[in-house]
């Protein structure tokens, strides 16, 4: 054993610094420097049974490295792998992050019992038993997923040596600790240890790890911020834990697209896949009501049709309210000063309430238009058609500037019924589309003149 050392690290990004300070250099947080007794053997903890790791790498000139593709597993899931950008590529290191009850470990069991692989899923939160209860409701059938409750990586080393298995699921990071670090779990050493730990068996192995992080209040996934810089991918599950839908997004993909996005309903069974997003993110009214407007986005690859409510009133209080939910607040102000000064709408006096449906933020513009219309059809409590939807962006000038893939977007409405889709002028558009009509638009008072005029 080497000689008790103390040091002491930044709570919130992990920097090390040789004794307190009250304010960290490099996050500049105060008070956030705690201590850490630290006490690390010699010996690795992982060691690898061929020799054939032990190989020392050389230099090799760009034109000489095996530019294969590399075989993915598949998830089984088609929403993980669109994420992950193909499936689970072996030897890499996931880690899932979201807040308490959010789905995560439901998840990654309802994947370990439906993988065609050998799975160990480690949980150092749970007992067997209660693992056993979850397992019952979403897949009892399941001859593949071993079980293990370990919170020591020295003994979940030594039952991976024995049950060899395919994918290894840690329940979670923040649990683990090793013998070489003296510090409690889920301390910044402990966390960074756990995970070299892991880093390095993965590699040297080929084995995939899928890794479930705490997050903080500020939403950010706990520990240190070297936690997402050390492993391959960083996935973010998000939703309201009151409502049924989770959004699965990839916050850092070593392997894929970081734009790619997952949808989910939580359902008695587990997680149920949502292949067809639009469809839950539209309401099924009879009636028509003002105040709403559907938006052709994308995320990822992926065309979504999302609909767009606006509330437009007279202001009660002295200042007007202008609120938002799943869009930029101040790209709303921009809206409203562009409707008021090339439109001749007068909102400088009401209150304006956006919000886009399902529970989602969407940062593409080419939904502007469709706050454009939902916010003049409440202002002027005249509805907009059920099968119109809209997709373009709004410059400062008034006019309607062009969006990228619009083919796509035209596709999908076409595809769920739409009759008419509103894009600009200036958009490219090589295809017919027999199904839908496609309105060229170039300004504001276009788009007015069609739908109220």
């Amino acid at each position: 054993m080497s000689k008790l050392k103390t040091t002491f690290f930044c709570q919130n990004c992990g920097a090390q610094y040789a004794k307190w300070q009250g304010q960290c250099n490099s996050c500049k947080e105060w008070n956030t420097i705690a201590e850490e007794i630290i006490q690390k053997e010699e010996k690795a903890s992982w060691k690898p049974t061929t020799s054939e790791t032990k190989r020392v790498s050389k230099p090799l000139k760009i034109k000489e490295i095996d530019s294969t593709q590399e075989v993915r597993m598949d998830s089984t899931d088609g929403e993980l792998n669109r994420v992950l950008g193909g499936g689970i590529v072996p030897g890499s290191l996931i880690l899932l992050g979201g807040e308490p009850g959010i789905g995560k470990s439901t998840l990654l069991l309802q994947i370990s019992l439906k993988l065609p692989y050998k799975t160990l899923y480690v949980s150092g939160e749970e007992s067997q038993k209660q693992i056993k209860m979850r397992a019952e409701r979403i897949n009892p059938t399941s001859d593949n997923c071993y079980i293990l409750t370990e919170t020591k990586t020295q003994n979940i080393f030594r039952h991976i040596v024995e049950i060899e298995p395919d994918i290894v699921i840690i329940d979670s990071i923040q649990t683990l600790h090793t013998d070489y670090i003296e510090s409690t779990a889920g301390s910044i050493s402990q966390i960074r240890e756990t995970t070299a730990e892991l880093i390095k068996f993965a590699k040297e192995t080929n084995i995939p790890v899928i890794l479930i992080g705490h997050i903080t209040k500020d939403g950010n996934i706990a520990g240190p911020k070297i936690l997402e810089h050390m492993v391959d991918t960083v996935l973010q599950f998000e939703g309201d834990r009151n409502h049924v839908y989770r959004i699965l997004r990839s916050l850092k993909n070593r392997f894929g697209s970081t734009a790619e996005l997952g949808i989910y309903e939580m359902q008695g069974s587990g997680l149920r896949e949502v292949s067809n997003p639009s469809e839950i993110l539209i309401s099924h009214r009879e009636e028509e009501l003002s105040g709403t407007a559907i938006a052709s986005t994308l995320e990822g690859m992926r065309p979504l049709m999302i609909e767009i409510q606006a509330l437009v009133s007279t202001a009660v209080y002295g200042t007007p309210q202008r609120s938002t939910t799943g869009y930029n607040a101040k790209r709303l102000n921009m809206i409203l000063a562009v409707l008021e000064k090339r439109a001749g709408f007068r909102l400088g006096t009401k209150d304006v309430f956006l919000n886009v449906t399902g529970g989602i933020s969407v940062d593409d513009p080419a939904i502007d238009l469709a706050v454009v219309a939902a916010i003049l059809s409440s202002n002027e409590d005249i509805a907009v058609g059920k099968d119109v939807c809209f997709a373009g962006e709004v410059g400062l000038s008034g006019e309607i500037r062009p969006v990228n893939r619009v083919e796509q977007r035209i596709q999908e409405a076409e595809k769920l019924g739409f009759a008419t889709i509103f894009v600009s002028k200036y958009n490219k558009i090589a295809t017919k589309f027999p199904g839908i009509k496609v309105i060229l638009v170039s300004k504001i008072e276009e788009v007015v003149e069609q739908l109220f005029g």
